[in-house]
């Protein structure tokens, strides 16, 4: 097997994207100088995508620091999508969801599945970013790795459910997308 995901794939993958806008590009430059953690625009890119491929129009976010990939989604989304915010909201907003995209502290990751997937509509997804750790995914967690840990568990989680389809993208730092059956 060949390894593609290099420093030259990574670069050249940015280097053709289309350039953001003043909006998205102010947040990203906020986000490097303040050590912020966002998706990035390939991320930002491919969740626009499938925000319009299945026409989503009532997505639930986990997760979203300053609202980069919540400005991705909502403008595919159209004025007339909705985005709704903060795990234990969840238990109090009503009714399924078109995405539900999970992006919280890794620990929370599989608290996150036992939530989630059951609130996703059938023909809807659930993504969820930084499912490949930097590639510590790949190895025993240490002891003291709960991150990584929990976010093996939450994977082995998603392939395991009858409920999902879900295919692994090693997009940046992995991005887990699953359509819930």
């Amino acid at each position: 097997m060949k390894i593609i995901n290099t420093a030259e794939v990574e670069k050249y993958l940015y280097s053709i994207l289309p350039k953001r806008d003043a909006v998205l590009s102010e947040m990203e430059g906020y986000a490097k100088r303040n050590d912020v953690p966002i998706v990035g625009p390939a991320v930002g890119r491919m969740l626009a995508q499938l925000v319009q491929l299945i026409d989503a129009k009532r997505i639930f976010e986990l997760g979203s620091a300053i609202g980069y990939s919540t400005l991705w989604m909502a403008r595919a989304a159209g004025s007339s999508g909705a985005i709704h915010y903060a795990l234990t909201a969840l238990d109090s907003t009503t009714g399924d969801f078109d995405i539900i995209f999970n992006d919280v502290d890794k620990v929370g990751y599989p608290d996150v599945f036992r939530k989630a997937v059951s609130r996703v509509r059938s023909g809807g997804l659930f993504i969820t970013d930084n499912t490949l750790w930097s590639g510590r995914v790949t190895r025993a967690a240490k002891p003291n790795d709960r991150n990584t840990r929990a976010i093996q568990q939450f994977n082995k989680l998603c392939y395991a459910s009858p409920d999902l389809f879900p295919v692994l993208i090693p997009l940046r730092d992995g991005v887990l997308v699953c359509r819930k059956r």
